[in-house]
């Protein structure tokens, strides 16, 4: 996920979306603790699912959709990185990219790796 303290998404507009909620409806959330990102990009995924359920909000078809979620991309995900499920695999993220501390900031290197 985007480290909402490294300085090379400050004009992202996944960033920019994150911040704006969090001044709106997190004011006293703390905009350097990444646990408001992964929340946020739980809730991202979980409004997905129930958009892609319609008007049948049954237990059943939440679980169908939840396990149908293909190539969704989170606003404060890693660019590539996808969400993907499947009936057979509910892991949403088999992805990750390499990162290299410099002493100030996180580098992205390499390509980016899966999973599979």
């Amino acid at each position: 996920m985007k480290d909402p303290d490294d300085p090379a998404w400050k004009d992202d507009p996944g960033m920019k979306g994150w911040r704006d909620f969090m001044t709106r409806f997190v004011p006293e959330g703390d905009q350097h603790d990444t646990n408001y990102v992964n929340a946020y990009n739980s809730a991202m995924a979980l409004e997905a699912v129930l958009k892609a359920c319609g008007d049948d909000l049954s237990t059943e078809n939440i679980l169908r959709q939840a396990f149908a979620i293909k190539d969704l991309e989170l606003p404060m995900l890693l660019p590539g990185i996808k969400v993907n499920t499947s009936p057979a695999d509910h892991v949403p993220v088999d992805q990750m990219q390499l990162m290299r501390f410099n002493g100030k900031s996180w580098d992205r290197f390499g390509e980016l790796q899966t999973g599979n």
